[in-house]
């Protein structure tokens, strides 16, 4: 039986039931306590949290709402996009798709995934400086990744996004947060994040798919727009500055795990070193602007310190702040806040 319920698992899940078996087999011995294995096996499958499947829902008025909504997900520019049909229904200023940054339709690992968010919000925003609901966090992807504008809150198709956000989460115990959250978290370096190292290393890893000016490849026919069959990283059909891809923490982490593609957390190609360096030579090219970004984080010091616009509290420059070295700053504002 417990043979059977961890051969079932995947790669992961069986390396943490055997961590979790090992550690409960060691405070057994340890305090003399008798763990039968059906004992185990339910702790552990108690433990375990996998991602709903979209496909297993009846076609009811509720399973094709949470569809519609993964369908926004994996090809946002086929129904709210620049070019869609409808000039009202143009909400994204881009071609890009939320699936691009949000990998496997929002539930891989450290791929920016969207499960286990919905019973997090509302939460308290440092970058609006109040509380923001589920809605205001999927407009500010509108209006800074997606380049856009925001989605009416009562809409079809922001209510199709929260219903897959929340159905994503299903089946998670109260409180739990799942395993993959994020970008991940690599070591930082000692020094600046150096784009013309990662020029180089952008030539000979990401340009095939990613083109040399960073344009992506299209997917379009000559009649209608399929988006892209790999993202542009730079340039006006790309996320603005204002989003959170154009951070090095976040997309040197994101690229150190998730590419090139196919590549996961379990199994990194770019080193650390690289991964950052590319991550720098990424954010230093040109991207739209945002207006108003200097209105982002009314309290300093809350600022996360990657962010590449000021104003900052800390005295550094807006360089430091987006290439690094970080070990400088953390050190700062360590000493400026109360």
């Amino acid at each position: 039986m417990l043979s059977r319920l961890v051969m079932g698992c995947s790669a992961m899940q069986r390396f943490q039931a055997g961590y979790f078996f090992r550690t409960i087999g060691f405070v057994a011995a340890v305090f003399g306590m008798a763990v039968s294995g059906q004992a185990i096996a339910q702790t552990a499958s108690a433990n375990i949290w996998t991602v709903p499947e979209v496909g297993a829902l009846p076609l009811d008025a509720y399973g094709l709402q949470v569809r519609r909504g993964r369908d926004l997900i994996t090809a946002t520019y086929a129904h709210i996009g620049p070019e869609v049909p409808d000039p009202a229904k143009r909400f994204a200023g881009n071609n890009l798709a939320c699936g691009n940054c949000h990998l496997q339709a929002g539930t891989k690992k450290f791929g920016l995934p969207i499960f286990g968010l919905f019973d997090l919000f509302p939460q308290y925003s440092a970058r609006r400086g109040a509380e923001i609901t589920i809605e205001d966090r999927i407009n500010s992807c509108m209006v800074r990744s997606m380049n856009g504008r925001q989605l009416p809150n009562d809409g079809p198709e922001m209510q199709a996004l929260v219903a897959y956000v929340r159905f994503l989460s299903s089946g998670m115990a109260p409180g739990q947060k799942p395993q993959g959250l994020g970008a991940g978290a690599m070591p930082e370096l000692d020094r600046a994040a150096d784009p013309e190292r990662g020029k180089g290393i952008y030539a000979n890893t990401c340009l095939a798919c990613h083109n040399t000016d960073g344009s992506g490849i299209r997917r379009s026919l000559p009649t209608t727009d399929l988006g892209y069959m790999v993202p542009p990283l730079w340039g006006s059909d790309s996320f603005n500055d204002g989003a959170g891809m154009a951070r090095l923490i976040t997309i040197a982490n994101f690229l150190h795990f998730n590419m090139p593609h196919g590549v996961d957390y379990l199994d990194p190609r770019l080193s650390v070193e690289d991964a950052w360096d590319v991550a720098a030579y990424v954010i230093s090219q040109p991207r739209p602007q945002k207006a108003g970004l200097d209105k982002d984080f009314p309290d300093l010091l809350k600022k996360p310190i990657d962010t590449p616009y000021g104003p900052y509290a800390d005295g550094f420059s807006e360089q430091q702040h987006k290439y690094g070295p970080y070990a400088p700053i953390r050190a700062a504002l360590a000493r400026i806040k109360p």
